[in-house]
C-alpha cells in the first residue's frame, strides 16, 4: 500500500532573518502540519500505530527547523510550536523519520544520516525504521498539502513450519535469525545503508510449544516478526564449517522431536536436554520494504544442529530407516533312515 502523508500549513509565526538580513515574507497562515495515510504485526509502522515521527525542514542549506517531532492530533500530526510557510513561495525541503525516539541520527546541510544503527537482538524488542522526503511551497500546497510518502528502509522476516510426517511430533519452542550483519548507517539523500562488520544472532522463545502440522504455521510467536538491516547474506556452511567460524546465515528453530507412537524423545539426542536448536542455511538478498516469509519444512528431515550448539552441523534427523536382506539358503542335515516294519 502506498503510504502518503499531507504537509498542510496552519497559524501565525515569525521567520528569523536570513544570513543578508533580507527578511522573507511570512505566510499569515495555518501552521505546518502532517496528514497521514500510510498503513499487522506490532513492529510494522502503520497509519493506525504511528504514534508521532520527527520532522526536518530545509530552505536551500539552511535549516528552517531541525528534528521536530510532530504528534498525532487528530487527523492530523502537529508539533508544539508553529511553523508557517514564506510567503515569497520560497520553497522548503522537508526529511521525515520515525520512530522519533531512534538514536544517531544528524539532518544537517552536509549530511543526512543515521550512524551504526543496530537493531534489538531480541526479535520482540525491534521496531520498523521508516523515512520520507519531498518538497513544497505555499502556492503549491498551502491549501492541497504536500505529500510526504514513508517508505520502510529494513527488512521485515517471518518464519514459517509445517510436516506432513505422522511418524513424529515436531514442537517449536523459538525462532532464531543467525548471523546477519548487525551495524550499519543510513544515508537520507541516496535511501542506502552503508554496512559494518559486527554479526549477531537475532531470536524470540515463548513456552507453549507450536505443534506443527501440513499447514504452514508462524513460529515467531507473538512478538511480531523481526525488523533487520538490508543485505545480501553469506551462507553458514554446515558440513565443512560447523562451528560457523565465518559467521554465515541460518535460519534455526528452537525443536523437539519425538515418536508419535510411544513418546520416544528423538531430537534433541538425550544428553542435551528437552529441545535444542535446528538450523538449516540461507543466502537470501534482503531489500528494504520487502517481507521475506520462509517456509521450514520439516516433512523428510530436521535440519542441522544449531553452529551455537553442543555437537553442531550434525543431521537433526538422518535419512529414512531401510534394511539389506539377505535370507541364509536352508542347510541340508541327513537323518539315518527310519525303518517304517511294523512291529
Amino acid at each position: 500500500m502506498k503510504n502518503t502523508l499531507y504537509l498542510l500549513p496552519i497559524a501565525a509565526l515569525a521567520l528569523a532573518s536570513c544570513a543578508n538580513e533580507d527578511t522573507i515574507e511570512v505566510n499569515q497562515g495555518r501552521e505546518i502540519s502532517f496528514r497521514p495515510a500510510m498503513s499487522s504485526r506490532a513492529t510494522e509502522t502503520t497509519n493506525a500505530n504511528l504514534a508521532d515521527f520527527k520532522a526536518s525542514g530545509f530552505i536551500g542549506s539552511d535549516a528552517y527547523f531541525n528534528q521536530v517531532t510532530f504528534s498525532r492530533n487528530g487527523s492530523f500530526y502537529t508539533s508544539a510550536n508553529d511553523y508557517l510557510w514564506p510567503g515569497d513561495d520560497t520553497q522548503i525541503d522537508f526529511y521525515a523519520y520515525a520512530p522519533s525516539d531512534i538514536t544517531g541520527v544528524t539532518i544537517g546541510s552536509q549530511s543526512k544520516v543515521l550512524e551504526d544503527f543496530t537493531p534489538a537482538t531480541s526479535i520482540a524488542n525491534q521496531a520498523d525504521f521508516i523515512t520520507a522526503k519531498a518538497s513544497g511551497t505555499r502556492s503549491a500546497n498551502e491549501s492541497t498539502g504536500v505529500p510526504l510518502d514513508f517508505a520502510h528502509r529494513l527488512a521485515q522476516i517471518e518464519v514459517l513450519a509445517k510436516t506432513s510426517n505422522d511418524v513424529y511430533n515436531f514442537e517449536v519452542t523459538g525462532v532464531r535469525i543467525g548471523r546477519p550483519v548487525s551495524t550499519a548507517s543510513y544515508d537520507f539523500d541516496s535511501d542506502a545503508w552503508t554496512l559494518g562488520s559486527d554479526k549477531a544472532d537475532y531470536e524470540t522463545t515463548y513456552a507453549t510449544a507450536i505443534k506443527l502440522g501440513e499447514e504452514a504455521t508462524s513460529v515467531m510467536g507473538s512478538e511480531g516478526n523481526a525488523m533487520l538491516i538490508p543485505q545480501q547474506l553469506t551462507p553458514w556452511q554446515p558440513k565443512t564449517d560447523a562451528s560457523n567460524s565465518a559467521q554465515g546465515a541460518f535460519l534455526s528453530i528452537k525443536l523437539r522431536v519425538t515418536a508419535a507412537e510411544t513418546g520416544t524423545q528423538i531430537y534433541p539426542y538425550p544428553s542435551n536436554g528437552n529441545d535444542q536448536w535446528a538450523a538449516i542455511p540461507i543466502d537470501t538478498n534482503w531489500e528494504a520494504g520487502k517481507r521475506y516469509v520462509y517456509t521450514l519444512d520439516l516433512t523428510h528431515g530436521g535440519g542441522y544442529v544449531d553452529p551455537n550448539d553442543p555437537d553442531p552441523g550434525k543431521p537433526v534427523l538422518g535419512g529414512p530407516i531401510k534394511f539389506t536382506v539377505d535370507v541364509e539358503d536352508w542347510v541340508n542335515t541327513p537323518v539315518s533312515a527310519l525303518d517304517m516294519t511294523a512291529e
